[in-house]
């Protein structure tokens, strides 16, 4: 397939591939889908090996947002019966994180709802950094506390946080078809405030909001622009009593779509795989792995994962290995600041009896149904008295 070679000899020199070839990669038939699987994957190895990150959630402080943002459990007006605390102490955050940190995860994010932090909320999470860190000297922090403000990002930054995360989520043109409270502007504005005070820059999207493949081919070209260290790829889950309850609009075989498209126009960038993957690939996870480097390990913020044992053995049985904090994450070029995700184009690289008919009712066997019985509200870990997921 033409397409496909041609992506991948971009990738492996870090040119971003054009629009037309961006869509065309969401337009490929479920024929040609291991195809695209496997020549993203070859772009994936070339800047990652067979490494897979492993990162941890913990919410400081739950519900009770003042945002409207549409896909957000936490937001202003939610009916979804989540888990609703206050600022957890940073022992009891720090408690939190050596669970992800025994299970393997390199990184802990810290995120907390609400529009943006006051300066005596960063106090508090610059005390939760510094007593992870007197843990876990080696983890990587990541805060994730909203919009920021003059000098926010310096003090994260001079408390030990390593990176900050502000996603844009969706194409600019359609932002204020999911959040009125503040602008895509503004989202731009807090990444940009991180880069500038030395932090790594996390910023992502959430595919399912009911977009168009032009949206996303947006979103993921004014990250690649946005030039940040990470990008997660969120899949929406539906949370009964928000707005996009009943946005149901992925298929696994779409989101490995979105997840290729999104290798070939950052080559080079950690590609995170985040929420929303138990309930959309489902069983085809595994094959995600050829496509991203990083992954959620358990719970995350208002809903409940898969086991964190269950992720360390699909990553195993993959074929794939648990990356050590021993290594570091970025290839080489980006660590050394040498442009944007794939920025530097001269350089290359170095390197026998017949099945039962199906149940129509059964949601195990219906695949056109939505997975409401996947859509599991977190109910351990932070915030509860049950042990995490880990």
């Amino acid at each position: 397939m033409d397409l496909l070679n041609t992506l991948v000899e971009k990738g492996l020199r870090r040119e971003p591939p054009t629009r037309e070839e961006a869509l065309a990669v969401l337009a490929t038939s479920d024929d040609e889908l291991l195809d695209v699987v496997a020549a993203a994957g070859k772009v994936r190895r070339q800047w990652f090996g067979r490494r897979v990150k492993l990162n941890y959630l913990v919410n400081l402080k739950s519900g009770l947002c003042p945002e409207d943002c549409s896909y957000c459990s936490q937001r202003l007006g939610s009916k979804a019966e989540i888990l609703k605390y206050t600022w957890l102490k940073p022992d009891e955050a720090s408690k939190a994180a050596a669970a992800g940190v025994a299970g393997g995860a390199k990184r802990v994010c810290l995120v907390a709802s609400g529009r943006g932090p006051t300066d005596r909320d960063v106090d508090r999470v610059s005390q939760t950094i510094e007593a992870i860190k007197e843990q876990n000297e080696d983890v990587e922090i990541c805060a994730c506390l909203g919009l920021l403000s003059d000098g926010q990002a310096e003090r994260l930054r001079a408390a030990g946080a390593d990176a900050y995360n502000h996603n844009l989520n969706t194409s600019e043109g359609t932002y204020g078809d999911i959040t009125t409270t503040h602008t895509y502007a503004d989202r731009v504005d807090t990444v940009q405030r991180a880069q500038t005070a030395g932090l790594s820059a996390c910023s992502g999207l959430i595919a399912g909001m009911g977009e168009s493949d032009a949206d996303l081919v947006d979103v993921v070209f004014s990250l690649r622009a946005l030039d940040p260290d990470s990008v997660p790829v969120n899949f929406l889950i539906p949370f009964e009593g928000t707005p996009l309850a009943k946005e149901w609009n992925l298929t696994p075989q779409r989101c490995l779509r979105i997840l290729a498209m999104t290798r070939f126009v950052c080559p080079d960038v950690e590609v995170r795989l985040a929420g929303g993957r138990e309930v959309h690939l489902r069983s085809m996870q595994p094959l995600a792995l050829h496509l991203v480097n990083s992954i959620f390990l358990g719970d995350y913020l208002t809903s409940e994962g898969q086991e964190g044992k269950a992720d360390l053995e699909m990553i195993a049985d993959a074929g794939f290995e648990v990356e050590g904090a021993d290594t570091t994450t970025l290839p080489e070029h980006r660590r050394d600041g040498c442009g944007p995700c794939g920025g530097d184009a001269s350089r290359t690289s170095a390197d026998t009896a017949p099945a039962e008919p199906a149940d129509p009712a059964d949601p195990l066997t219906d695949t056109g149904a939505p997975r409401t019985d996947l859509v599991a509200v977190r109910r351990r870990g932070a915030g509860t008295d049950l042990a995490p997921n880990a």
